[in-house]
Formats: structure tokens, sequence, C-alpha cells
């Protein structure tokens, strides 16, 4: 796992992370349940899509829209092992930790909490 100042720095490269943003629905949804839900729901999604050794549809299981976590998983690269392998140092084909599954869940609350002071700014 890596430091989130240095994951952010590097995901800020790349143009295709950097062209998402919570707008919309998702924005408005982050808004009304308030942080700390979307981050149970967050909890929830990375147990069941990301934490098994080889999560069902690997590197497809995490839609594109329709939540604002979901938006967050692609915008941080944590939205299947391949990404968390490339983009974080945690390695494929075991099931996350404890520690990883924490880790994943600080990356995205960094990234919606960032979201959510943009729009109010």
């Amino acid at each position: 796992m890596r430091e989130l100042d240095e994951v952010f720095a590097e995901l800020s490269k790349s143009p295709f992370r950097r062209r998402f943003r919570l707008h919309g629905k998702e924005l408005e949804y982050l808004r009304r349940k308030g942080l700390a839900v979307v981050l149970e729901h967050a909890a929830d999604f990375i147990q069941k899509r990301l934490a098994p050794a080889e999560p069902l549809n690997d590197g497809r299981q995490t839609p594109m829209r329709n939540h604002p976590v979901f938006v967050a998983q692609h915008a941080t690269a944590t939205c299947c092992r391949g990404c968390l392998q490339k983009w974080h140092g945690i390695p494929k084909g075991q099931a996350l930790s404890a520690d990883e599954k924490r880790y994943v869940l600080s990356v995205l609350e960094k990234w919606l909490y960032e979201q959510e002071r943009a729009a109010r700014e």
C-alpha cells in the first residue's frame, strides 16, 4: 500500500482518472445522505466486490455511475484488483486484509471529501 498523497499525485497525472467528478445525482446523493452513510456503502462494496481473492467479473464489477462510490472507485483506481495492484501495490490473487480494506476506504473517503468540498466552493 502506498502513501495517499503519493497515490493522489500519480492519479492526477492520468487523463482517464482526472476526468471523474461528482455532479448531478451522485453529488446530490452524497449531500443528502452524508459522507458517513456513503462510506458505509463503500465498505460494503469493498467487502463484496473487491475483498475476495478472485472477485466475480473482476475488471468489470464496478459500474461507471449511479452511486458516488462507483465514480470515486474509478477516479482513485480502486475499482478492480488489477487497478489496486497497479496503482496501490495491493497484490491480486489473495483476499484483502483488514488493513487493505481500511486503506481502500480511506482512499475513497479522501476523494469523496474533496469532491464535496470543491462543489461547495
